[in-house]
């Protein structure tokens, strides 16, 4: 089963941390990601640049409008997120509690099964 485990950030509660607490956040990325990888859980990672560098795009009367910045206002964005493949929701659970920033409070790890992909519903 294909699960995304979505990081969800708060730019006041990142900057209220420490060098060295930014750095251990790294770290634990970094194992985080090498036991996926030996578990052969991991499909995909990937992380986000700032909101502020976003745009978003519309259509409107054929032609597309480009605005900057994030769609909504917001205290959380998207970060990035983990994109892997387990035996159910517990085990996504598990790892999503696994990830560093679920330790800080004011960030947000969420769990969502993947429905489709590459055309085809998920079993």
């Amino acid at each position: 089963m294909k699960f995304l485990i979505s990081m969800h950030i708060n730019p006041a509660v990142l900057d209220a941390l420490t060098d060295e607490e930014k750095a251990a956040i790294g770290d634990g990325h970094g194992e985080f990601i090498e036991a996926l990888k030996k578990s052969g859980e991991l499909i995909n990672t990937q992380a986000l640049v700032d909101p502020s560098q976003a745009v978003v795009v519309s259509v409107r009367n054929g032609q597309p409008v480009v605005t900057d910045g994030p769609f909504l206002e917001s205290k959380e964005y998207l970060g990035g997120f983990y994109l892997v493949d387990c035996e159910n929701k517990e085990r996504a659970i598990e790892l999503a509690a696994r990830i560093p920033d679920a330790a800080i409070d004011g960030l947000g790890i969420e769990v969502r099964q993947v429905m489709f992909a590459d055309g085809q519903l998920e079993a």
